[in-house]
């Protein structure tokens, strides 16, 4: 058994039992008390790029978007206390609810549309503005009542809307559910008090209660889980693969850890078309020759799934057709290893040399894991590899995303003529035609048809589903695992019902 492998299976197997923190050491009056991983930056916006998991949930508080997600990573009310869809799936109006900015302005859909249409501009650095293409108009119909208009409907607008990156904040100004005070290295956050209460001073008392209020802080994966074996953090958020091996190492009771069934790409995508990797064939023989369950298994979570579509399964049934597997998914792993090197050798025997391959992965207990046992694989064809870091000049990069919606056509985008992807001028051609159809029933037939050509175009190796794991105390009774990977930490404890 491989080091790192014996390491994850003892280390998972020795901590069945709850862990002091499982114990009754948290309080069940004041903050709660949450540990993000990553750094937390108070001046955040969602112009500012890819979110650390803690400026995410701090954005996601302080400034919700139209819609949010709950607990259980269903659709609810955001900003806009209801909405409506019309008859073609074209027009999406929503009513904003009364809202002030941290100024004390009255929050109107001429401001809110202003901030949409800033994140979705061609020159912005929004994360998700290429996942808006069907956006055609954004508009406020009256004061309190805003319109997006498509081109072409789009089933999975409500899932992209409520991501945290699509918070509305104007101008450094947020609205809430919660607002925030900075306390030292945290951010305290309280809630913002209904401005529609019949008596205002009681729901002001009700906002200032501690046991309402969340303490957020931002840190290393190895603080955050120390702080919560100390007994300083309630929870811990924002963990992935790469900082799993954290998790095993610290002792925690495994019962205490959530993993989130999160569709979405975990793989490596080829970055070039060159020498060795030129060919569609040698691409497709590198992806054959990885042992994917052995992968996962070194981990040590038998949640975590190995994945050979170049497509996610999703949860809406309507989401198109079942992933297209891959002409020999159904081989054992020895008879693909002898597809591949085949492959490998009639490239050796036309006298052309295969260079070290550098493979990008974060430079992490978890990504140094995934990289031995990719590396290994690829030694058994006799190739050579490298470890790069993420932004380094690489042949094969690491892509780690949760899917932001079920819509079928994210991955296939995501996967051509991208910043980190292989262009495959025909399957571009058609995933743009695919976009543009208004049938629904007709788009998700060239879902197939263009995922088809671009399986066979291999820009990609697929290896998991994406691993999304936090840490909670029995007090987030809230904090449950969900598709969406989603824990807004005005949720982190469930109301009852």
């Amino acid at each position: 058994m491989p080091p790192v492998r014996a390491f994850a299976a003892f280390t998972f197997t020795a901590t069945l039992a709850l862990a002091l923190t499982g114990c009754g050491l948290f309080s069940v009056r004041g903050p709660v008390k949450i540990a993000a991983v990553g750094p937390l930056n108070a001046a955040a916006t969602p112009l500012s790029g890819e979110l650390s998991a803690a400026n995410a949930a701090l954005l996601d508080t302080t400034s919700q978007g139209l819609v949010s997600f709950d607990g259980e990573g269903q659709i609810e009310p955001g900003l806009a206390e209801r909405w409506t869809v019309t008859a073609d799936g074209r027009s999406y109006i929503f009513r904003l609810r009364e809202a002030k900015w941290t100024n004390g302005r009255k929050v109107t859909a001429n401001d809110v549309a202003a901030v949409l249409r800033t994140y979705l501009a061609p020159a912005s650095r929004h994360i998700l503005r290429d996942d808006f293409p069907e956006v055609e108009t954004i508009k406020a119909m009256t004061d309190s009542v805003i319109e997006i208009r498509l081109s072409v409907p789009q089933p999975g607008m409500l899932e992209l809307l409520a991501q945290p990156s699509m918070a509305v904040v104007n101008k450094g100004m947020r609205w809430g559910p919660m607002r925030a005070k900075k306390i030292g290295r945290a951010m305290l956050l309280s809630p913002v008090p209904d401005p529609l209460a019949e008596d205002q001073e009681a729901a002001e008392a009700a906002a200032a209660d501690p046991a309402a209020s969340v303490e957020l802080v931002g840190t290393s994966p190895q603080g955050a889980l120390a702080r919560f074996k100390n007994g300083y953090a309630d929870g811990v958020i924002g963990g992935r693969f790469s900082t799993l091996p954290y998790f095993a190492a610290s002792n925690i009771g495994r019962p205490l850890l959530v993993v989130d069934p999160a569709p979405g790409l975990f793989g490596l995508s080829f970055t070039h078309a060159d020498g060795f990797l030129a060919t569609d064939i040698n691409r497709d023989a590198l992806s054959r020759a990885i042992r994917r369950e052995r992968l996962v298994d070194a981990f040590g979570l038998t949640e975590w799934q190995p994945q050979v579509a170049l497509r996610p399964t999703v949860y809406r049934r309507d989401a198109g057709p079942q992933p297209l597997l891959p002409p020999w998914a159904d081989y054992d792993d020895d008879s693909r290893l002898v597809q591949a090197k085949r492959v490998v050798d009639a490239w050796r025997a036309a006298g052309r040399e295969i260079g070290p391959l550098r493979i990008a992965v974060p430079d992490s207990p978890g990504g140094r894991i995934l990289f031995a046992y990719v590396a290994a694989d690829f030694a058994r064809l006799g190739i050579e590899s490298r470890r790069v870091n993420m932004g380094s000049t690489a042949d094969l990069r690491l892509i780690d995303e949760v899917a932001p919606n079920d819509d079928p056509l994210w991955a296939l985008r995501r996967l051509s003529c991208q910043r980190d992807t292989l262009c495959n001028r025909e399957a571009q051609e058609l995933i743009e035609r695919t976009m543009m159809n208004i049938d629904l029933g007709q788009r998700l037939v060239q879902v197939g048809e263009t995922e088809a050509v671009l399986a066979r175009y291999t820009p990609f190796i697929s290896l998991a589903s994406p691993l999304r794991w936090s840490v909670a105390s029995q007090r987030l009774t809230g904090l449950r695992p969900n598709a969406r990977a989603a824990h807004p930490l005005n949720r982190l404890i469930a109301l009852p019902k």
